[in-house]
């Protein structure tokens, strides 16, 4: 790549600053997410009535990553970025009005195919149910059938987010989520026990979750003059580009949803509440993944898109360098971490009224072997984003078909042995697999990408980990108090181990997080886009 003209890039502080709004954002609809988990698991607790239900809502979560929060929106944050870049705003605003128009008569074949072809689907994704308890099979059929329309609206809001992240808004995109698990704590606190069905009326709090999250969205669309339009141009040249950008990309992007997937279909034909343990451990261990790594993702893509859009390619790759040593930082250690708390975790978080022991077991095995993995998952949502910042979808299908093979492979091998803790570990593997393949092409597509450095703060995240580690270990042993007191010592202990020993090392990423912190507690606003 030539040497570009001298041009203005975004500096990393901007970047933390976009990031720390994600990760607040984020952290807030986690909270109110596990919340939701802990009120579902105490209602219904961890077999037949919740295998039924997250297996029917993993469905309408795939097709969630597949046609909103992943290809879709990555795909369209360069195209939008490039009229911006050109100051075509009038341009930007016509593209966003026309894919808008597109998508939603999209989504609503969809949705109609979905609720209509729900047995099959059922019989596709779960079909161990449909074998050995019929009951739970056609229970799953129903709630699929609810649970569709929520794929149009939070797609919808998916797009709606990825124009406001392109303009500078990350807060409120990000928090919008968090309405899926307010409707759904609404309902079990409230209504639930007044219910005929109480499981299908589960479904429904999820579909208005859906709706409330796209409306949370419309004050700043409305600012910005992006209300919807109806716009129907198929032909349209920027509708098109999104088109050939989103269909190799849907496996690029949507590797961990479509593995999360063939999970579930191994996990129906194991034991009763396997299921369940997945979709919970999962997303504990996805607090993480987007507290840290799809935050700092979300943050990146506008910025790499901007310089790659301006052949900035110095400050594409040290935007990059620096957005995967920063992920690295603060996954490292909650790897370490969550690792040694599993099972207390699920014990504090889910051992509550009808989930059992038992169970617990099940989803602190999961746990474990999917938190190993969780550097690569992170990685891979930075990576995948400069393949996509340069509109580049070929390599991340490739890559991805590979790894989803390794991972349909290891579920095989690794269920036989560890039960569902196998289902995750196969994921796992197939992640590490993923992001070194990845980053091997596109060291060969931009060139070196400061390897160096990203080792030498690797071994000093790893060294402070371990300390922390110990730490956590020996307080979570024998610090005075209950479960919960202890495992509070040992998390909050770790982190200040952690912490002190990256301020010591004098590491760059431990100065941006706590400039950025300052920055906040000086009078800048904190939620602030």
């Amino acid at each position: 790549m030539s040497t570009p003209s001298p041009a203005p890039r975004p500096s990393s502080e901007k970047m933390v600053r976009h990031a720390g709004a994600v990760s607040v954002a984020t952290l807030l609809s986690r909270l109110l997410g596990y919340a939701r988990d802990a009120l579902v698991a105490n209602a219904f607790g961890g077999g037949h009535l919740t295998d039924a239900f997250y297996a029917a809502f993993r469905l309408s979560n795939l097709f969630r990553r597949i046609l909103g929060e992943g290809p879709l929106a990555t795909a369209f944050v360069p195209v939008f970025s490039d009229h911006l870049a050109r100051k075509e705003r009038a341009e930007a605003n016509n593209f966003f009005y026309t894919l808008f128009t597109f998508l939603t008569v999209l989504l609503l074949g969809i949705v109609a195919l979905g609720i209509l072809g729900s047995p099959w689907i059922v019989s596709l994704a779960a079909g161990g149910f449909k074998t050995a308890d019929l009951s739970k099979y056609e229970l799953t059929v129903r709630l699929t059938r609810q649970l569709f329309p929520f794929l149009l609206f939070v797609c919808l809001a998916a797009l709606s987010s990825a124009a406001l992240n392109a303009l500078g808004y990350f807060f409120i995109p990000s928090l919008a989520p968090a309405m899926l698990s307010v409707a759904t704590i609404v309902y079990i606190l409230f209504i639930h026990r007044w219910t005929v069905d109480p499981i299908q009326g589960l479904a429904i709090s999820t579909t208005v979750g859906g709706i409330l999250h796209f409306l949370m969205l419309w004050p700043q669309l409305k600012k910005e003059g992006l209300l919807f339009r109806w716009k129907w141009n198929p032909r349209d040249p920027d509708v098109r580009r999104v088109g050939w950008l989103v269909l190799p990309s849907i496996w690029g992007l949507s590797i961990d949803q479509v593995n999360a997937y063939v999970d579930t279909i191994c996990a129906s034909f194991l034991a009763e509440g396997s299921v369940t343990a997945l979709y919970n451990s999962n997303r504990l261990m996805q607090f993480s993944l987007a507290l840290f790594g799809v935050s700092l993702s979300t943050a990146t893509l506008p910025h790499l898109a901007l310089s790659a859009a301006k052949g900035d390619w110095e400050g594409f790759k040290e935007n990059l360098n620096f957005s995967i040593r920063l992920t690295l930082y603060m996954v490292v250690p909650a790897t370490v971490g969550m690792v040694l708390l599993a099972r207390p975790l699920v014990q504090l978080l889910f051992e509550h009224g009808r989930f059992t022991a038992v169970q617990t077991g099940y989803t602190a095995a999961a746990l474990a072997a999917y938190t190993l993995g969780l550097p690569a998952y992170s990685l891979v949502k930075v990576v995948v984003t400069a393949f996509y910042a340069q509109k580049d979808t070929r390599t991340p299908v490739r890559v991805a078909t590979l790894c989803l093979f390794i991972n349909m492979v290891g579920n095989v091998v690794f269920m036989h042995y560890w039960g569902v803790g196998g289902l995750a570990f196969a994921t796992t593997l197939a992640s590490f697999v993923n992001v070194g393949v990845l980053v091997h092409f596109l060291r060969k597509k931009i060139g070196l990408m400061g390897g160096r450095r990203i080792g030498a703060s690797v071994l000093q995240m790893t060294g402070a980990s371990l300390a922390m580690a110990g730490v956590s270990l020996a307080l979570l042993r024998w610090a005075p108090g209950a479960l919960a007191l202890r495992t509070l010592a040992a998390v909050g202990g770790g982190a200040v181990v952690y912490i002190g020993l990256t301020r010591l090392l004098k590491m760059d990423e431990y100065a941006q997080m706590m400039s950025l912190l300052r920055r906040r507690r000086g009078g800048s606003a904190a939620l602030a886009d």
